[in-house]
């Protein structure tokens, strides 16, 4: 009896522990699969106190070094450019990371591949990081070992030198191949970017007279919910209940029009980097901007144009750039037919955007009389950040007809978008049709007391020297 009672015992455990395993599997089948963006760590939650930075994978935390110290990696090639990272939010991240192990002694691995002009922090960035590192940080911080060191990096270490303690400088070790790390740590538990791994390859490659392997790009980051530069009209519209004019867009133009219309050399005038970076990072973390603090009325018309030119796609569009070029081809009374028409083929949403884009730049030009910009003046301005060439750049000879479609478009606004039809039509252009082009001509009005055409484009003054030459 007793043997049977056990039995049936191990059977009841045994049917108990299958149960469990099927509803755990159940539970994984069930949830739904989320895939990393490059570096990141799976297991990183959205409630994470830091995922904003976090979600980049700079920090990672990994094992062990070979006298028991836990070691802390930092990979510059994992850091967004400057405006899509707010460096005192990572130097937060850093501390906060770091608070979990600095009551014990620890490494940190400084993989300096990577960094550029886009991403680097500034140098006063640096010296008050250190400062924010105080003894609690560096008495247990044994070794800092600068993976793959360039001659900036020793350059920046003797600007820094007289203000780092001469105890703190000896824990700093450089290493210009990943294969000097395995004397100091466990090479096996290191987690080092693919990137840094290529580019370690390329450098023993060269220093044994190899051919170095292709580089391959990484995968691109995902953008944040929040996100407004670097993002299709599709993403922003999405990410704004519908809204089809981008809140970036929005907010400089209404900022503009009650403040700088008048505003002599509007959108010729540059602004400092360092504030268009911080500019674009409050947007990008959904964060209010207000121009007021900055004092400078140039500050959202530089923030206007590069917004334009980081849309993935121009807001002219790739597809209309070779019927653009032609527009110098045709006759004036016809370009401004010419124009609306090519506006049909556009998408809806790039067709509302441009429209409203115009509209504004049509009242600036009314008031040339003080901001000196007239339209032909905001189109050598704007040109090139509505419309761009898939591959490569615009070559020289493409700028007279891209400002000059830029300028019918600000000049003759209210006729170019009063017409009827609706985007999304698409139909060709003038210079296209041939003998077709030419029941277009009785769409330019006559005058009454001759009746001869009337030039719906008068030539500018620029246009005559652009003939001229």
């Amino acid at each position: 009896m007793v043997i049977l009672r056990d039995k049936i015992r191990f059977y009841e455990e045994l049917q108990r522990d299958k149960a469990a395993a099927a509803a755990v599997l159940g539970a994984v089948r069930k949830r739904p699969s989320v895939v990393p963006m490059a570096g990141q760590d799976p297991a990183l939650s959205t409630s994470h106190p830091f995922y904003d930075v976090a979600r980049h994978g700079i920090l990672q935390v990994a094992g062990d070094d070979r006298f028991g110290r836990r070691v802390v990696t930092f990979s510059c090639c994992r850091m967004p450019p400057s405006h899509e990272l707010d460096h005192q939010r990572l130097l937060e991240y850093l501390k906060y990371t770091l608070d979990q192990y600095v009551e014990n002694d620890y490494t940190i691995v400084y993989f300096h591949y990577g960094l550029n002009s886009r991403n680097k922090p500034s140098l006063g960035w640096l010296q008050s990081a250190y400062k924010e590192f105080d003894r609690k940080y560096k008495k247990n911080l044994k070794a800092l070992y600068v993976v793959h060191p360039t001659s900036f990096i020793k350059v920046l270490w003797n600007i820094l030198k007289p203000l780092i303690s001469h105890k703190f400088g000896k824990k700093v070790i450089y290493f210009n191949y990943l294969s000097e790390l395995h004397e100091h740590l466990k090479y096996d538990q290191l987690v080092i970017p693919p990137e840094v791994l290529r580019y370690d390859e390329k450098l023993q490659s060269l220093h044994e007279g190899r051919t170095p392997p292709p580089t391959k790009t990484p995968p691109p980051r995902p953008p944040l919910p929040t996100q407004q530069f670097g993002v299709s009209l599709q993403y922003l519209k999405d990410k704004n209940q519908g809204e089809l004019i981008p809140p970036v867009l929005r907010f400089t133009v209404t900022y503009l029009r009650e403040k700088g219309l008048r505003t002599e050399g509007l959108f010729r005038r540059s602004a400092s980097v360092q504030t268009v970076r911080e500019i674009q990072r409050l947007y990008n973390q959904g964060k209010p901007v207000n121009f007021d603090d900055y004092g400078d009325i140039h500050i959202p018309a530089v923030i206007l144009k590069t917004f334009l030119r980081e849309l993935p796609q121009p807001l002219l569009t790739f597809q209309a750039y070779e019927q653009i070029l032609g527009i110098t081809c045709v006759e004036s009374s016809l370009r401004v037919t010419g124009c609306r028409q090519i506006l049909r083929s556009l998408p809806e949403h790039n067709y509302v955007v441009l429209r409203y884009l115009m509209g504004f730049l049509h009242a600036v030009s009314r008031e040339s009389i003080f901001n000196k910009m007239n339209s032909s003046n905001l189109a050598c301005v704007f040109g090139l950040n509505l419309i761009w060439p898939s591959q490569g750049v615009s070559s020289l000879s493409a700028l007279v007809p891209l400002n000059m479609f830029t300028e019918l478009l600000i000049e003759y606004y209210e006729k170019i978008f009063s017409t009827p039809e609706a985007p999304g039509e698409h139909g060709l252009a003038p210079w296209e049709q041939g003998s077709r082009a030419a029941p277009l001509q009785e769409a330019v009005p006559r005058t009454q007391a001759t009746g001869l055409t009337k030039p719906t484009l008068p030539p500018s003054p620029l246009m005559a020297a652009r003939r001229r030459l």
